[in-house]
């Protein structure tokens, strides 16, 4: 399987080592980093890191598992959890929801001894976790969230807010999550109103998307241990209903870090569009819980869905014949490489840029392993891009070759509107013959191709 852009984007990261990042906390940065200096520049090094770390995640879930569970159950548990496409994507895309789900897994086990086990010591490491966590991804909030969450609900434990031990690890949970902190306070809050009020500017009421988020969660898990989780979610409101001193302490646990996040995804989804990873973290405490009940017949139909699914997902990746209509693809991106390679040779002196957000653009920054631009070369917001402290006035007078990847390679109308939109920054736009990318002699990706004379930074 080829790059995929994240794979990309967060190499590029990388190679630029700060506190955070725009998008998101460091912690894929710094994976990526140290997998590829200590392997070298390969895709194949990346996505060894993010394997390696799945199964850290896999082998702490199954730790995690034998806490609440029979032996036979814990195994089981870990079968469904494997087999998810989940997994399967962790494993093979750099996203920070990889370091996120391994710290997530650690920092329950730590908190688990630290509550139910009265092992002090282990408050301490679960801020930590924490604290690690969130510097993976802000989805981690809902973390400490829920350990908050379970020590009001649960009488048998509420002791602890009044633990000196419990302060001490929201202490550690807050120096751990410093330099996420110290970089936005640098940057005026870039990243922090990135996620939060400049995506509250999305909202619309869609009330379909409902049904696409449970579609594509129920691919995640499966359709079997997704809609389990639903049934048996069903028949626990049932049985206990608003009594959740009722709850038992360790079912209690595992559905405050369940509940809140999958729940509050949902109900916000017919008026924002949830990706696809946003759940996952939940899924951890979820799929145990569901696991106490899940028959072996359960997991035989889990596990055949899973053969079928990545059977044609592998077909899918050998041999494409389903198109995939857009920039995140793991498809023709050597191939662009190849293209761009020949065109530096005959253009040496010129930079290259492109305009997709940051996808072009970072999969040409890997492969070349040189400074390729982005969108803000044309005064567009670039993400990360923005970050990195470019200097656009060094580039004034230069001559550039602008990228454009098609999702559709049969679609090249666009070409005279981007021309429209680079002309205030050139003085001269020629377009080149386009670089088209074939697999088992089809067309699978075009790459429009423009040289641009004489730039003029934006103002």
């Amino acid at each position: 399987m080829g790059p995929m852009p994240q794979d990309a984007y967060y190499y590029f990261y990388g190679q630029h080592p700060a506190l955070s990042y725009f998008d998101h906390p460091p912690a894929i940065a710094l994976l990526l980093r140290g997998a590829t200096d200590l392997l070298g520049r390969h895709v194949w090094a990346i996505k060894l890191a993010d394997s390696l770390v799945t199964f850290v995640t896999l082998l702490s879930f199954y730790k995690l598992s034998t806490l609440f569970l029979s032996q036979r159950k814990a195994w089981n548990s870990l079968l469904f959890m494997g087999s998810t496409l989940m997994i399967t994507i962790l494993s093979l895309v750099s996203t920070p929801d990889v370091p996120l789900m391994a710290f997530w897994t650690l920092s329950l086990i730590a908190t688990y001894k630290a509550v139910f086990e009265a092992k002090k010591w282990y408050w301490l490491l679960a801020g930590l976790l924490m604290g690690l966590a969130f510097d993976s991804k802000y989805t981690a909030l809902f973390l400490p969230g829920g350990a908050v969450l379970f020590l009001l609900l649960s009488r048998e434990h509420r002791k602890w807010l009044a633990s000196p031990w419990f302060y001490l690890s929201i202490l550690v949970f807050l120096v751990t999550i410093s330099p996420v902190i110290i970089w936005n306070v640098h940057h005026k809050l870039a990243s922090f109103r990135f996620q939060s009020s400049e995506r509250a500017d999305d909202w619309a009421f869609r009330p379909l998307d409902f049904f696409g988020v449970i579609g594509h969660q129920a691919a995640l898990l499966l359709p079997v241990l997704f809609f389990a989780l639903f049934f048996y979610l069903y028949k626990g409101m049932k049985k206990f209903g608003w009594r959740i001193g009722k709850i038992p302490a360790r079912q209690l646990f595992l559905l405050c870090f369940f509940l809140p996040i999958f729940l509050l995804f949902l109900i916000i989804s017919p008026v924002y569009w949830v990706k696809i990873n946003w759940m996952m973290p939940a899924y951890i405490t979820g799929v145990i819980w569901a696991s106490a009940w899940l028959t072996f017949r359960h997991l035989r139909w889990q596990w055949i869905s899973a053969l079928a699914v990545h059977l044609v997902l592998a077909i899918e990746v050998l041999f494409y014949p389903v198109p995939i209509h857009s920039d995140d693809t793991m498809i023709g991106w050597k191939g662009l490489v190849q293209g761009v390679e020949k065109l530096e040779q005959e253009y040496p002196a010129d930079f290259i840029f492109s305009a997709d957000d940051y996808k072009t653009s970072a999969i040409l920054n890997l492969y070349l392993g040189k400074m390729v631009y982005s969108k803000n070369i044309i005064g567009e917001n670039a993400l990360q891009f923005d970050f990195i402290g470019t200097n656009l006035q060094a580039l004034a007078g230069r001559n550039a070759i602008f990228i454009n990847s098609l999702t559709d390679v049969d679609d090249d109308k666009d070409e005279m509107e981007f021309v429209e939109e680079l002309d205030p920054f050139f003085d001269h736009i020629t377009p080149l013959p386009p670089i088209v990318v074939k697999q088992q002699g089809r067309v699978v990706r075009k790459f429009l191709v423009f040289r641009c004379l004489n730039y003029q930074p934006p103002r």
